[in-house]
């Protein structure tokens, strides 16, 4: 699907909405949504049907942080994804989606407790978990059930299995045929970093801070340290952290700064990287720091003086800034909707959905299919050599025996509170 095709898709659904509007009140009988569950915690709709009822739609489901420290993901996910079915579902075409998301609170036991309550719920087709260590979980569940599994960002190899470390060249876990990924795989985002920090002549020396106890942190990290022996780059301090230990970096910072580190690598998610930007500048020291998927958000994480993060790099697929009709649509719509401006886990999973829906097409599925014929259609089509997708977060994007997908970072500088393009 190309980017005007999706740009097609959500100006026809638009009109639609426009023409149910204006025919209440006109000779037929407008159809009633179809109730929708809410979220105990915020009061959240979870459950986005088409208009009269869900029983011709294929149920699609996730789960991800809607609130507690990650919920900036979750939420910019499962809003992401509303706006691609609202989209699909005012074509009242043959695919037609009924979404449905459940809190994990980035708790790898509640994330399966979700997922066993989607079940419940009749899931067809899952959109995983949006970040990395829920995702291992829910994709092994979901692998045993043979559900198809598209997740927008959760990234760690562990989410597919049969994918080697890049130090070891081992395989840890088998590959899990039913789970796929658009977002970079961690060891596309190491190495691409490593090159593209050499590439760009970035820094001369490296500090790097990672999270041990996280799979999406080390999975980064690897590959990272295997890449720049590669290209000759010179790593003098390599320090971590844990969950519990996440609030004082005084020492990793003081190890950097020592070192003469005149970079630091992040392969974290936004709040420690926060935490790490303000404790440095109290203390006088400004190398340049560079980040990776999981520091998008920042900008928007409560309490935070975005002008720490002033001159701050990462690579992202996603730049909403962008002037193509498709992002410019998606970020207007964002905007109106939720009031912020999208950040890349929510152009993820609208991709996913606008991915699914263009294999479902393709195969020609049906709604009263079974979870596991479709995931064997799905698995068909996301593997096929013609299969090809183009949306905002990459064009081409295509997928591999390993679900690993093919598309090219973008290199983002935040410079007056805002994400600028790089290249």
């Amino acid at each position: 699907m190309k980017k005007s095709r999706i740009l097609s898709l959500a100006m026809a659904g638009a009109l639609c909405f426009s023409l149910l509007a204006g025919c209440g009140g006109s000779g037929g009988t407008a159809s009633s949504p179809a109730p929708e569950t809410t979220s105990p915690e915020t009061g959240a709709p979870e459950s986005t049907a088409p208009a009269g009822g869900s029983t011709s739609a294929f149920k699609l489901g996730g789960t991800g942080p809607l609130t507690g420290g990650a919920a900036i993901y979750g939420n910019a996910a499962k809003q992401g994804a509303e706006i691609a079915v609202e989209e699909i579902n005012a074509l009242n075409g043959d695919i037609r989606f009924d979404l449905r998301y459940e809190d994990d609170a980035h708790d790898a036991e509640k994330a399966g407790n979700a997922y066993n309550t989607l079940k419940d719920w009749g899931l067809q087709i899952f959109l995983g978990s949006v970040t990395s260590t829920p995702c291992v979980a829910t994709s092994s569940e979901s692998n045993a059930d043979h559900i198809f599994l598209l997740t927008p960002s959760a990234s760690s190899t562990d989410v597919l299995g049969g994918v080697a470390d890049p130090l070891t060249g081992t395989v840890n876990i088998p590959r899990k045929d039913n789970a796929f990924q658009m977002c970079f795989m961690d060891p596309n985002q190491g190495s691409a970093s490593a090159q593209y920090i050499s590439d760009k002549t970035l820094g001369e020396k490296i500090a790097v801070i990672y999270k041990n106890d996280d799979v999406y942190s080390t999975g980064i990290y690897n590959s990272f340290v295997a890449k720049a022996a590669e290209l000759g780059l010179e790593i003098v301090s390599t320090t971590t952290f844990t969950e519990d230990s996440q609030t004082d970096f005084s020492v990793q910072i003081a190890d950097a700064k020592t070192n003469g580190a005149d970079l630091i690598f992040l392969p974290m998610y936004y709040t420690p990287a926060s935490l790490i930007l303000a404790q440095a500048k109290a203390v006088g020291y400004a190398p340049t720091f560079f980040g990776v998927d999981g520091m998008d958000g920042i900008l928007t994480l409560d309490g935070f003086d975005t002008a720490l993060a002033e001159g701050v790099m990462l690579l992202t697929p996603f730049n909403a800034d962008a002037e193509d009709d498709a992002t410019r649509s998606f970020v207007t719509k964002y905007q109106e909707k939720y009031g912020d401006i999208p950040n890349q886990f929510a152009a993820d999973a609208y991709d996913c959905v606008y991915a699914i829906y263009q294999a479902l097409t393709n195969a020609g599925a049906t709604s009263d299919m079974s979870a596991s014929e479709l995931c064997d259609l799905l698995i068909a089509q996301f593997t096929s050599p013609e299969f090809s997708f183009d949306g905002l977060t990459g064009e081409g994007m295509t997928w591999d025996e390993t679900g690993a997908v093919s598309k090219s970072p973008k290199g983002m500088v935040i410079a007056n509170g805002a994400y600028v393009g790089m290249d």
